[in-house]
């Protein structure tokens, strides 16, 4: 359970206020979803790494330009943690700021930010438009065209699974998994039986 009384129903209250955009709350649930297996992964608090995910684009809607600059002014009246907080901000390191990631969960959250990006791309782009039948293989395929998903910044998750210390291909893998738990959510269920 997280040290705060701010749960997950309150972050998605607060998320939808900030954010109306059908993709943005679906890219949302999808950075949650893969912060609470990463959590797991590194037996960390599920709920306080998926409240995190879930609302590290709040002020993205409607404040582009200020991006992660926002996300303060908005959360700390909330009661939000330092902690939360800052590993929001930390996701803009060298994008948008100097909030250097530190701990795991900053450092997950801005190494998958822009991977789940690429992932879905590559899961609509096949015949089944699903995640579930996705494999790290054809992720890299993808990676590899620089042309494909021309926005995903891919040396952000380069330098993220070097902090990390994991491959990439691990850090692709661990992201599949986690984003196949949520497919119906982030509709990338696609065709699969």
């Amino acid at each position: 359970m997280s040290d705060t009384n701010f749960n997950r129903e309150t972050a998605f209250s607060l998320l939808s206020e900030y954010v109306k955009s059908e993709s943005l709350i679906r890219h949302a649930l999808t950075v949650e979803a893969v912060m609470q297996h990463f959590a797991e992964k590194f037996n960390e608090d599920e709920e306080k790494w998926g409240i995190v995910g879930l609302l590290h684009d709040i002020d993205f809607e409607m404040y582009p330009d200020e991006h992660c600059f926002k996300t303060r002014t908005i959360l700390e009246p909330r009661n939000l943690p330092e902690e939360y907080i800052r590993a929001i901000e930390s996701h803009g390191y060298k994008l948008v700021n100097e909030v250097e990631p530190i701990t795991n969960m900053e450092k997950v959250l801005y190494t998958i930010d822009e991977l789940t990006g690429l992932i879905s791309a590559t899961a609509l782009m096949r015949p089944s438009k699903s995640v579930l039948d996705l494999t790290v293989k054809s992720v890299k395929k993808k990676w590899k065209q620089s042309s494909f998903a021309a926005g995903v910044n891919r040396a952000v998750i380069e330098e993220g699974a070097n902090m990390l210390g994991m491959s990439l291909e691990e850090v692709m893998e661990e992201t599949i998994l986690a984003m196949r738990k949520v497919a119906d959510e982030i509709d990338l269920h696609g065709s699969v039986a």
